[in-house]
């Protein structure tokens, strides 16, 4: 009787172990997916709000979670820095991406953040490859694959290569994205040798030269686009072909005038990569099992236009209207296809932007623009009137000044070099220029706090101690580098270019909203909680406790 005793009460344990097991598998979702909108303020979700569908932007607002006071917590504020740091859930002092081309200081030169010439890629004959090697921190979607061996599906998608690459880590299935950013959709040897069936017969659909054949109008009536500017703006920058930069864009007739390279530019970018997401869902059967999968997009057309025109353009409005639509249409296909309840999406931006400089200073508000070679031809003659005969400055590039440690060689005492006095009297040197506000010497970033608040946190956070500046400096608000007076761009640890969305929606996540600030890099941990797996492993951010429902 003992024995059979013994034998039951093991059966339920076990039973009940193998229900708990069942149960945890039931309390993650089938499928993760991280949107990532390049070049998206979070005031857009305001200013856009009223002609927004109700299936898109405002199904996210209103039943899932919004942070509306979301943040980057360093600079410099640029795309492959801020989808590095989305998915390691840290900055680039620690991953090591500080800039999506960089000054190499061994190499001499400048380089790409995914270029990698030990990679070639598959579907193109174009030169060279990419794949995340220089990035130095695991992502949450690293984590998931080592946390199912590897039974996990990992895909990333995305205009740019660098906003497809860093997403998908070191470990995924793949990482797609179009050939020259217009053609069809290849990826890099990194990952596969070649392309899967569905993605061969997704580009045999060449739906790139069915969007392009179709003009650019607006949704609305061009005057009820209030939210925004006048069509016809001085500050837009100009695309070839297009001798005013108003409604409507006839793409044939530019391509005919010899643009040829207009299909990034062009809503029908963000419908090509949704279609494309939707195609790999089906094609990889993401979300049809109990192993969580990851399905990992990037809308960067908002980017790539965005520059040209701004943040007040009608183009950029009616871009962000097609895009609501664009997540609308990927919300049903997920509810469709995984289930409603079956999944959890998160959506953010890798930056936010600025505002055009001319525009600001010509209705009175302090702006301007830094010009970095200039910058960089009197900063060595000043240093040479202290140390003729030496080019003490190899490189400014990213708001850090590279100092040519050869010329240190040597002993101080005998070469009356000193690289702490130099570095002094270059950063003296730069708050003499127009439009520096304040600048950090590589010593004092190294003896600062990780952690400390502020405009100097964020370049300390930014800051890679192998890779970065000896001198990083920091620009007034409403400056950045360049010299058009039309067009933007962003990179500053100001509000304008660190605040973006972050969303949450779905499995794991209650409807709400908070004004609590949270750095973006928390969204990797809460991502983790919500897959129950390990944090990246330079993860400096927090799970966001106020959205979970568990």
């Amino acid at each position: 009787m003992k024995i059979a005793g013994i034998l039951l009460t093991a059966g339920l344990v076990f039973s009940q172990t193998l229900s708990n097991a069942q149960e945890n598998k039931a309390k993650t979702p089938k499928l993760m997916v991280g949107v990532i909108v390049d070049q998206m303020r979070q005031e857009y979700l305001y200013r856009y709000e009223a002609k927004f569908s109700e299936g898109g932007f405002k199904r996210l607002m209103r039943e899932g979670f919004m942070l509306t006071n979301a943040h980057y917590n360093y600079a410099p504020t640029v795309t492959g820095p801020g989808h590095a740091s989305v998915y390691t859930g840290t900055t680039p002092a620690i991953h090591g991406i500080i800039g999506n081309d960089y000054y190499d200081k061994e190499l001499k030169k400048m380089v790409y953040c995914v270029e990698d010439p030990a990679q070639r890629m598959v579907g193109s004959t174009m030169p060279g490859g990419v794949s995340p090697w220089r990035m130095l921190a695991t992502t949450v979607t690293d984590e998931l694959e080592l946390f199912t061996n590897k039974r996990a599906k990992v895909i990333s998608i995305s205009i740019k290569d660098r906003g497809s690459v860093l997403p998908a880590g070191h470990m995924a299935d793949a990482a797609y994205f179009p050939e020259g950013r217009g053609g069809n959709f290849i990826t890099s040897t990194f990952y596969r040798q070649d392309l899967p069936e569905w993605v061969t017969k997704f580009n045999s659909r060449n739906l790139p030269a069915t969007y392009i054949s179709k003009p650019w109008t607006p949704l609305f009536p061009i005057e009820q686009y209030t939210e925004s500017g006048p069509d016809d703006s001085p500050y837009e920058r100009k695309l070839a072909g297009k001798d005013k930069m108003t409604f409507p864009y006839n793409f044939q007739e530019m391509i005919a005038k010899g643009n040829g390279e207009l299909f990034a530019y062009s809503p029908y970018a963000n419908d090509y990569v949704t279609e494309f997401a939707k195609a790999a869902l089906l094609g990889e059967q993401m979300g049809k099992d109990n192993v969580p999968d990851f399905l990992a997009i990037s809308y960067s057309t908002p980017d790539i236009f965005g520059h040209a025109v701004g943040p007040r353009s009608v183009e950029l409005e009616d871009m962000y209207l097609r895009l609501d639509r664009n997540v609308e249409d990927l919300l049903k296909h997920l509810d469709k296809e995984v289930g409603v309840g079956n999944y959890t999406l998160f959506l953010s931006a890798d930056h936010a932007v600025a505002d055009v400089p001319q525009y600001l200073k010509d209705n009175k508000v302090p702006a301007g623009y830094f010009n970095d070679e200039y910058a960089l031809a009197k900063l060595n003659e000043y240093l040479a009137s202290y140390y003729p005969g030496k080019k003490l400055v190899e490189k400014i590039s990213n708001e850090q000044v590279f100092l040519n440690h050869n010329a240190f060689d040597g002993d101080a005492r005998t070469s009356g070099l000193d690289m702490f006095v130099v570095a002094e009297l270059t950063g003296k040197f730069l708050m003499t220029l127009d439009g520096v506000a304040n600048y950090y010497t590589e010593a004092v970033i190294k003896q600062s706090d990780f952690d400390e608040g502020g405009i100097k946190g964020k370049i300390i956070r930014g800051h890679h101690a192998q890779r970065s500046g000896d001198i990083a400096f920091v620009l007034e608000p409403g400056w950045f580098e360049g010299n058009s007076v039309q067009g933007t761009t962003h990179g500053s640890p100001y509000a304008y270019d660190t605040h973006v969305p972050m969303l949450f929606f779905g499995h794991g996540v209650k409807q709400g909203t908070s004004a609590v600030y949270h750095p973006i890099t928390d969204i990797a941990p809460t991502v983790s909680v919500i897959l129950k797996i390990m944090f990246p492993n330079g993860c400096t951010g927090q799970p966001i406790n106020e959205l979970l429902k568990n």
